[in-house]
């Protein structure tokens, strides 16, 4: 790989650094034993840790993010060992109660879904363990390209009403479902849809980039769907009920949605889907997509069979990609290549079916005047094999409608009953959607390794979770509690609440915005009620639209940082990122401002 210079990254060893941090640990260990360390130094080296995953994540020189975390993970429990072993109810019953005392705290903290969850999150992240389970399964049923060809109809071909329709069913799905699953789907959706229109390049980058912002700010009116609105809602319990996202959050992820619509209308307004003139296959799109999923145990866009199929020395390589960035089918970008026979049916049966490549080779050749007046017969075939793939689709989307009841349901039960584990909703929904596709072995195995894939994204956050919880037990959030209680005295509810907004917008676009949601959720512990509302509500915006502005301040920036290096442009950089973000994210600040400063004077 390289980075945005087209120079080749370096990729530092993951085994030496966490050897490295082993051996460090160790040492801190013993030195600690005599000297205990001062809090404000496991406040630092959880800062440096932070910084280091934005850092690594930026620059040539790379580092595994899990063993990063990992490994600083045990460097922080060395150097907050002594300072909370002397201070500890542990070390009193040890003295009386020996060993039992030791199995006691074990089965407390590391064995029961309670323990755990106060030290990691864990029936937040079990939850979203769930999710992505449940959500790949439903993403297999190839509902949301279903769901946007009949928007496309509906709208006459318009881009602009199609992607503000799809952006609309995204928003709302991001509050429930996991916003990371929801922004690949979307993002694939979305390039299809502007392929067909034919936009340039710069703009599919852009709407690509606007589909963070959809999946994040957008997407915040509920806690399930975002991990770090989930775990701001864990820290602050009872006090982030359902009822406060929709009071609070819901009017500002409206107000971005429009800021979002303002943006993609100016780009892509004059662009439109001549329906007519569609491919045979991309009005099939679902079928083919799900035919390719129970055949190869994967979903191919046509530029990954052009990447497979060509080598890079290959002239018609980039003459066909470019071709299909115009909108051209896969099939009459070979022909206009004079890409061989054999090797067009080779390509086109592994991109559909061997059966139907003859038939849709023979399609392609036709000229455009005899591919109207005698290629009903050819399009017919087409739609004859396709019928019993649209069967068993519609069959698995049906279940997976189904499986919202028990998804909903147990969350419904969850609120009212904190008792209940909140990840039983999650994998109840994903049981009653797995079972849609499970007999089909390929696309069973799909849903469970992307949802492995995707889950992947989330295990560096355990010991940065575990180091937050050790720098609590050190007294550090109480002392920044005291700071804010001064704040509001000396500026102000209003002026406080802004300075959390910009604080948290600057600091999740440099770090993960799940660990800026867990840090600065609680210093709010022990405020009054309705400050706790306003001051999470400028947290949760801020974390979201900071997350947004840079490649790497979300999992959703992250993923699509990823696509558009790999299905777009290579070359585009981090700073290219920002310079697009920018301005929308700029309208948005300007929109906080007005909307925290009113919540401020009805608060008052």
């Amino acid at each position: 790989m390289t980075d945005g210079k087209n120079r080749p990254l370096i990729h530092l060893s993951s085994k030496t650094f966490l050897l490295s941090c082993v051996l460090l640990s160790f040492v801190l260990w013993r030195v600690g034993l005599h000297h205990p360390f001062p809090s404000w130094l496991v406040a630092l080296e959880v800062l440096l840790t932070v910084l280091a995953l934005f850092i690594f994540g930026s620059i040539r020189i790379r580092l595994d993010k899990n063993a990063l975390t990992y490994g600083a993970g045990l460097v922080i429990g060395a150097t907050a060992w002594e300072g909370w072993w002397q201070g500890s109810l542990l070390k009193q019953e040890v003295s009386i109660e020996g060993f039992r005392a030791v199995l006691s705290f074990v089965y407390q903290h590391f064995l029961t879904l309670h323990g755990l969850e106060q030290l990691v999150h864990a029936d937040t992240m079990l939850f979203i363990l769930g999710l992505t389970f449940f959500v790949s399964a439903i993403a297999q049923t190839r509902l949301l390209e279903t769901v946007s060809f009949i928007v496309l109809r509906k709208t006459k071909g318009s881009v602009v009403w199609t992607v503000a329709l799809l952006a609309a069913i995204v928003s709302f799905s991001s509050g429930i479902l996991d916003g990371v699953s929801m922004i690949g789907l979307m993002i694939r959706t979305l390039v299809i849809l502007l392929f067909l229109a034919k936009v340039e390049d710069a703009s599919v980058i852009y709407a690509v980039i606007v589909s963070t912002v959809i999946t994040t700010v957008c997407g915040m009116w509920l806690a399930y769907g975002e991990p770090p609105n989930l775990i701001m809602k864990t820290n602050l319990q009872p006090h982030l009920t359902n009822s406060f996202f929709l009071r609070y959050c819901l009017p500002v992820a409206v107000g971005s949605y429009f800021i979002v619509l303002f943006n993609v209308r100016k780009r892509l307004r004059a662009k439109r889907v001549i329906m007519e003139s569609l491919d045979v296959l991309d009005l099939q799109t679902a079928d083919v997509r799900y035919l390719q999923a129970s055949r190869h145990g994967q979903v191919l866009t046509p530029v990954d069979i052009v990447e497979d199929f060509f080598a890079e020395s290959d002239s018609r390589r980039e003459k066909i990609l470019k071709r299909l960035h115009s909108g051209e089918p896969l099939g009459l970008s070979m022909v206009h290549e004079a890409v061989p026979e054999n090797k067009r049916l080779e390509i086109l049966g592994h991109y559909v079916s061997e059966e139907l490549a003859p038939v849709l080779d023979h399609h392609y050749r036709m000229t455009p005047s005899e591919r109207t007046s005698r290629g009903g017969d050819s399009e017919q075939a087409i739609y004859k094999t396709l019928h019993d793939v649209r069967g068993r689709r519609v069959r698995s989307q049906w279940i997976g409608a189904l499986s919202f009841i028990p998804f909903i349901g147990l969350l419904v039960f969850h609120a009212i009953n904190h008792a209940v584990p909140l990840f039983l909703a999650s994998f109840a929904g994903f049981c009653v959607a797995f079972s849609g596709v499970f007999f089909q072995e390929r696309i069973r195995r799909l849903v469970l390794k992307d949802a492995f894939h995707e889950y992947a994204e989330y295990l560096f956050l355990f010991p940065l979770f575990f180091s937050i919880f050790l720098l609590q037990t050190t007294g550090f959030f109480s002392q920044l509690s005291g700071l804010l209680i001064t704040g509001i005295e000396k500026l102000g509810v209003s002026l406080v609440a802004l300075i959390q907004y910009v604080g948290a917008v600057v600091l999740s676009a440099m770090l993960d915005n799940n660990v800026v949601a867990d840090f600065s959720s609680r210093a709010l512990q022990g405020l009054e009620v309705k400050l706790i509302h306003l001051f999470s509500m400028a947290q949760i915006a801020g974390y979201a639209v900071g997350g947004c502005w840079t490649h790497i301040g979300s999992a959703q920036s992250v993923v699509a940082y990823a696509f558009i290096r790999k299905e777009v442009n290579e070359h585009y950089t981090p700073f290219q990122w920002i310079k697009a973000m920018t301005p929308i994210v700029f309208q948005m600040f300007i929109f906080m401002i007005l909307v925290v400063f009113l919540e401020g004077w009805f608060l008052n």
